[in-house]
């Protein structure tokens, strides 16, 4: 039987996606906020599938940037059920990063690519945490 030992870099894979969870929901915080106190920051489209108002969107980021950043604690904690509930929250900030394309592309495509990095090393790095 072969025994698994926790490498450097697989630790270095989680602290990092610890952080990016961190940094996502301290972006998207930021964004809520910023939907919130100013209907006018953001720039508006009428053609768009979503009807959602900034107002709508702050909230739904200042909620969804909250739960982020707690689960991003968690896993620096190192409690091993925010592997899950990190990767389930990525996939939904990357989910909501595309439905915010059209009112800030570059934030939202940021988001989408910081959550794929943090999908990809819980999901291959993830197993290293129960590992002594």
């Amino acid at each position: 039987m072969v025994e698994r030992t926790r490498s450097g870099a697989a630790v270095a894979w989680i602290t990092f996606a610890a952080f990016m969870m961190v940094l996502i929901g301290s972006w998207w915080i930021i964004a809520g906020l910023a939907g919130l106190i100013d209907d006018d920051f953001y720039v508006t489209t009428r053609n768009y599938v979503f009807k959602f108002d900034t107002t709508t969107w702050g909230w739904i980021h200042l909620i969804l940037g909250v739960l982020v950043l707690l689960a991003g604690f968690a896993l620096v904690s190192g409690a091993v059920w925010a592997r899950t509930v990190g990767v389930i929250m990525a996939f939904i900030a990357a989910i909501v990063g595309f439905g915010w394309l059209p009112w800030y592309p570059v934030w939202a495509v940021l988001i989408v690519v910081a959550s794929a990095f943090v999908i990809w090393a819980l999901t291959v790095h993830g197993r290293d945490m129960t590992e002594p």
